[in-house]
């Protein structure tokens, strides 16, 4: 089968579709075939070595398809299953994938394949945000980084669903336009800002009259963590999920204190995925979103297996909105 590889951490150049044998479930595993693979800004992490990984690294760990063979004991998943992944899977980016039947997550009647392939990790993760790191509640004033990526968008989407007040940041006037449309009540353009740290936290006490946000989620860390943490209200949360931007530098607890008694967490989507109910609650939760339309999950693009390197460097140029997909 067809698979990317990389050899060494690099440059999206690093990235390579080799022939490789095909892979065999184990027991207890099952063996997918993929109609799509959800492209993550973490693979650029792992592929760029600001994630150390082992080489010759094999990325991906997201996708949608149909189970076409079993390995011995596995006994909740069959043949023709479709079924979607993420969490401790790696190694999509290929024509075949094996995952454990436990990580084998069901695709409900109605969902469409590939939809499902763009859903997992960023569904999931936003259930985390919402449920779990903060519980999120009609009447929250919330700032959100990126509000046009994959993430950004389906949260906003969930939380105005809820009844909370998004107010966002996007770079362009096309992804103003997409925040607006999911629900965003004010969008914030970051080029439009001399000083990002200074005038967005200007403008969002201004937009909270002077109160500051009950939740700030930042997915892209170093360059927008200041913001965000002047941005809360008194013993408010700042839930930091992303490093867009790099990696945030050590913090000094006093300064939380200083802003206001405030929270700050640093949360995994994995560490709310350990248990079985709790995976199939989230799961339920999430696609239950799209089935009901609290989320129209948006593709931006999809790029075939081989161009894995090309939609690396879109995703890194952020040049892309919503989900991007590979297909093999």
């Amino acid at each position: 089968m067809r698979a990317i590889e990389a050899q060494e951490a690099g440059g999206p150049d690093v990235l390579q579709l080799v022939e490789v044998p095909e892979p065999e479930p184990g027991p207890g595993q099952v063996l997918v075939r993929p109609a799509a693979v959800g492209l993550n800004f973490v693979e650029t992490y792992q592929r760029s070595g600001l994630y150390p990984v082992q080489h010759p690294f094999r990325p991906g760990g997201e996708g949608a398809g149909e189970v076409v063979a079993l390995g011995q004991g596995v006994d909740t998943v069959a043949i023709g299953d479709l079924v979607a992944w993420t969490a401790s899977v790696t190694g999509s980016y290929a024509e075949l994938v094996v995952i454990e039947q436990s990580q084998a997550l069901p695709i409900p009647a109605g969902l469409d394949v590939r939809t499902a392939a763009a859903l997992p990790l960023q569904g999931l993760t936003v259930s985390m945000l919402v449920d779990g790191a903060f519980e999120l509640r009609d009447g929250h004033d919330v700032f959100l980084t990126a509000g046009a990526g994959g993430v950004g968008s389906l949260l906003t989407q969930v939380a105005s669903d809820r009844g909370a007040r998004v107010i966002t940041t996007v770079s362009t006037a096309e992804k103003e336009e997409l925040a607006l449309a999911a629900g965003a009540a004010d969008v914030i353009r970051y080029d439009q800002l001399d000083d990002l740290t200074a005038e967005l936290t200007a403008v969002v006490r201004e937009l909270t009259g002077e109160q500051g946000v009950h939740v700030a989620y930042d997915g892209v860390g170093k360059s927008t963590f200041d913001a965000s943490l002047s941005a809360l209200r008194r013993r408010g949360t700042l839930v930091l999920f992303g490093a867009a931007s790099g990696p945030v530098p050590p913090v000094d607890p006093q300064r939380l204190n200083r802003a206001g008694s405030v929270f700050l967490t640093r949360p995994s989507m994995f560490h709310f995925l350990v248990e079985a109910q709790e995976r199939s609650q989230r799961w339920e939760q999430v696609s239950g979103w799209v089935r009901d339309g609290v989320v129209d999950l948006r593709v931006g693009a999809s790029y075939p297996l081989a161009e894995a390197a090309a939609a690396h460097r879109a995703l890194e140029g952020r040049e892309t909105t919503g989900k991007v997909l590979l297909i093999p």
